[in-house]
């Protein structure tokens, strides 16, 4: 599915795009824990945190992370949004739970990476 796709189906705000929405995931996990995602296989993944902080941005960014999906409304600060931009990745966020977009994500076809 591509990132547009997921944008449309979770009803979320595209806060910056970096010519992404075109591309496609196939792969979601979801933490607030960054250690937790340092240790990942993170191709054509989308992340999905609560955690809406400059280090959310610079793990991506460590881990080649080019999709994040902020949940429970979390709001994102300029400098994410220009840290973001500045590394090449995605930014979206919506107002449901982790839990629920975790859910609506597997039922339409994202696979977990473990």
């Amino acid at each position: 599915m591509t990132l547009k796709e997921i944008v449309s189906l979770l009803q979320a705000e595209v806060i910056c795009e970096n010519n992404h929405l075109d591309k496609t995931v196939k792969y979601a996990f979801a933490a607030d824990l960054m250690s937790d995602v340092l240790r990942l296989d993170t191709s054509e993944m989308i992340l999905i945190t609560g955690l809406a902080n400059l280090q959310t941005i610079r793990t991506a960014e460590m881990s080649d992370i080019s999709y994040i999906l902020f949940v429970r409304d979390k709001q994102i600060s300029p400098e994410m949004v220009e840290l973001a931009k500045e590394s090449n990745i995605a930014l979206i966020q919506c107002k449901q739970s982790m839990f629920r977009v975790c859910g609506e994500l597997y039922i339409a076809g994202l696979k977990p990476i473990y």
